[in-house]
């Protein structure tokens, strides 16, 4: 098991109070920025926290997030949530009328800007009406400076914020400076965050890439890579349940590719293939989701049920999360928006699907008494059982080895 880490710096304001953090990418335990490529470094930011089980590091509070110059053009931002984040441009991004276009097509969608260790700039003038934030770093612009530009912009609704905050009198200063919000050393050092992350494969990440090249999409094969992919399936389900209001619960990896679109879904496997690229192989927990999976949407139509074989994959594929991330799997499914049947199977054990889960499980540990008991209940006969079962094993070690 994989495990990201991400810094947050608390962003206060004139009370002191707490209003939202800036998210640093860390790759292990130290608190040190690590030496890769800045595009990467946003990805695995936004993978690891956004699109992870651990979406309480900013809780509901803002994040301020850097986006360098080629993730800005690419719309990278549009795949997270406008209410929960600042789209922070970094300080060596150039002023291009490409990169304008691009911010006000975010601030159209309802995304706040923030001009990150801000240099004033003639430059940067087309940008201001675009801009809620303006972050100046204090060690390296004068306070005294930056107050000049901030009295200049009197009565725009653009916050001033101070970073690089090391004293009680460099506080006091930026304050007077009227600066409205506040980061830095004399508040709080950034705080390292460490979680238990669920990673995709490399061949499935170089799979999906030659997909997502082809015009149009082939959703089909798509869903045929996602759904074999514990990691990918529970972000898929994050992303689209962070996109808009969900207006129908999710029955199969399908409907929530469909219902992401054809831009979103590019977006959404480069910015995970750049994310992959230090992985590790999947664990055993990992095959016998894919082996549950497999016979529950084996099995389900030989039983008979009213039922979207696409449901059963569901439920089987995330049987185990809560073995995998070590928590409870009612709070894991809080952020994905999957069917109440699907929930209730995961949580409960009830319901239709519930009934195949607990046959699954039961196969798995060797419980004949409640294998024959569950067979007898679903009119299913031994042999379909016994078929399902064997063929699931297969295709799961089948796959596993493939990955591997």
């Amino acid at each position: 098991m994989q495990y990201s880490y991400i810094a947050r710096q608390p962003i206060l304001n004139q009370q002191k109070s707490l209003i939202g953090y800036e998210l640093l990418f860390r790759d292990g335990p130290n608190n040190k920025f690590p030496d890769i490529e800045p595009n990467q470094a946003t990805s695995r930011l936004v993978s690891d926290h956004f699109w992870s089980v651990h979406q309480r590091i900013a809780s509901s509070l803002l994040s301020f997030v850097n986006f360098p110059y080629q993730s800005l053009i690419n719309l990278v931002p549009t795949l997270l949530p406008k209410e929960r984040i600042v789209i922070e441009i970094l300080e060596d991004c150039p002023p291009t009328e490409e990169l304008l276009a691009a911010v006000k097509h975010l601030v159209e969608l309802g995304y706040k800007i923030a001009l990150d260790d801000f240099v004033p700039n003639n430059a940067w003038k087309p940008f201001l009406p675009f801009v809620s934030y303006i972050k100046f770093d204090i060690q390296i612009v004068p306070i005294e400076k930056a107050r000049q530009f901030i009295s200049r912009l009197q009565g725009s609704p653009i916050q001033f914020i101070a970073e690089k905050v090391e004293t009680h009198a460099e506080f006091e200063q930026a304050l007077q400076a009227n600066f409205s919000l506040f980061q830095g050393y004399f508040f709080s050092k950034p705080e390292i965050v460490t979680q238990k992350q669920l990673c995709p494969t490399r061949l499935t990440m170089l799979q999906l890439c030659e997909e997502i090249s082809k015009e149009p999409v082939d959703y089909n094969a798509v869903e045929a890579l996602i759904s074999r992919d514990v990691s990918l399936s529970y972000k898929l389900l994050t992303l689209v349940n962070s996109s808009a209001h969900i207006f129908a619960r999710i029955q199969s990896f399908k409907q929530a590719i469909i219902y992401l679109g054809e831009q979103k879904l590019r977006k959404f496997i480069s910015l995970l293939a750049i994310a992959s690229t230090n992985e590790e192989k999947p664990l055993y927990l990992f095959r016998l989701s894919l082996q549950t999976a497999r016979f529950c949407e084996q099995i389900a139509p030989k039983a008979k049920l009213d039922l979207e074989p696409g449901s059963a994959f569901l439920t089987g594929i995330f049987c185990y999360l809560d073995s995998i991330l070590d928590q409870p799997i009612d709070e894991l499914l809080t952020s994905i928006p999957i069917d109440q049947n699907v929930k209730e199977a995961l949580i409960s054990g009830t319901g239709e699907l519930g009934r195949l889960l607990t046959l699954s499980k039961a196969y798995e540990r060797a419980n004949w008494e409640q294998v024959n008991l569950i067979t007898a209940e679903l009119e299913l006969r031994g042999s379909d059982t016994v078929f399902c079962y064997n063929e699931a094993i297969q295709w799961a070690s089948e796959l596993f080895e493939a990955y591997s």
